[in-house]
């Protein structure tokens, strides 16, 4: 199916994001999954990372991203490009949710520590 509508799109939280599925092998794609997360204020995610390079658009709030000993702070128009099998957190110590666009690869992994590799829902 060549257009997922807004309002019939998946929606998937895990405890520390919101996840709107958009394109992925199920809802129609066959090379990138791409979702809008949002991380309320306060929130962090664990600290993880994937098999596939994962790119963040960012459209609103702030974010904070440690990667490889590095911090990077992450506001609307940037780009973060995490590349495969590099660890990292994503967390949002703003007053405002902060939202963004992510893509991954058709079939890229969440790594997170004492679990086995899985394909986020999300990205199914």
């Amino acid at each position: 199916m060549p257009l997922v509508k807004a309002a019939d799109a998946p929606v998937f939280d895990n405890g520390h994001a919101t996840f709107v599925g958009l394109a992925a092998p199920s809802r129609g794609s066959g090379e990138n999954s791409a979702w809008r997360v949002t991380l309320e204020p306060g929130a962090a995610g664990p600290p993880h990372a994937l098999s596939r390079e994962e790119i963040f658009v960012a459209l609103s709030g702030r974010a904070v991203v440690t990667m490889d000993g590095d911090t990077f702070d992450v506001g609307p128009g940037d780009a973060l490009i995490v590349p495969a099998d590099t660890l990292f957190t994503l967390a949002n110590p703003g007053p405002d949710p902060f939202e963004a666009v992510a893509i991954l690869p058709v079939g890229g992994l969440a790594l997170l520590a004492g679990r086995e590799p899985f394909i986020p829902p999300w990205a199914a």
